[in-house]
């Protein structure tokens, strides 16, 4: 699956998609290592890489950028990197969040946000609301966030509707379950990338990325910049999407 597509060194068309683009920023820690730094450095490496690329998907039309920001997985890592992570956050908001605003960007954190602590949190819905009327593109970071953990929200959602008697059994569907999804209003992705060279979905939207296309980046995150999305997009215009259809 790993794609070898050179860096674009101008914008792909407009007019081909994606309009909804997701991507696993992979590869902080092999760049910290690689440097002989330790890995919050690689973390913070990386938040220049989310400017460039956030600008990059103004620049190119996307209506939705998502980033895998924070698993629910990654709480289990060591309480300095966590804290180091956490510390990040609440940096890239406090940095970020009036140009942003600026660009027209509305922010969208999505996830179990409850376990995250109180300053980050503060940051978190303060970000949110500071751009909840943007509309130039949608940043959908996801932060404390496991797509199966995800779906059996949904389920339990839909089956304490069932039990009160607010839906038949009948009437949960394939959409039924979307609108119960932390996606609830956004479309699904055309296009995921995954840097760094791993093969994996990690856990990242697994319900909306069933038509999705891949593209493998082996750039680590903290040297992906909009070049290499750029690149990204335009391996996906020369793709023929089937949805499991035969074309005519």
């Amino acid at each position: 699956m790993s794609n070898a597509a050179a860096p674009a060194t101008e914008g792909p068309d407009r007019t081909d998609g994606p309009l909804h683009v997701a991507i696993i920023m992979d590869g902080n820690g092999r760049w910290a290592r690689g440097r002989k730094l330790q890995r919050p450095l690689g973390h913070r490496g990386g938040m220049k890489s989310v400017r460039d690329v956030v600008e990059g998907s103004i620049d190119v039309g996307l209506e939705v950028l998502s980033l895998f920001a924070f698993s629910q997985e990654n709480w289990q890592r060591p309480a300095t990197e966590v804290s180091a992570l956490m510390s990040l956050l609440e940096e890239y908001i406090q940095r970020e969040a009036d140009e942003l605003d600026k660009q027209g960007v509305q922010v969208v954190m999505l996830g179990e946000l409850d376990r995250l602590p109180p300053a980050q949190r503060a940051a978190v819905d303060r970000v949110m609301q500071q751009t909840a009327r943007n509309s130039k593109l949608r940043l959908n970071l996801f932060i404390s966030y496991g797509a199966r953990a995800e779906i059996v929200r949904a389920a339990k959602l839909l089956a304490a509707e069932v039990s009160d008697g607010r839906r038949k059994i009948e009437e949960i569907d394939e959409a039924a379950v979307s609108n119960k999804l932390f996606t609830a209003d956004c479309p699904d992705p055309d296009l995921l990338i995954r840097t760094s060279g791993e093969q994996r979905i990690s856990n990242f939207l697994l319900w909306q990325l069933a038509y999705t296309e891949i593209f493998i980046s082996s750039v680590l995150w903290p040297d992906f910049n909009r070049r290499e999305l750029y690149g990204a997009i335009l391996d996906y215009q020369n793709r023929d999407r089937r949805f499991g259809r035969v074309p005519v």
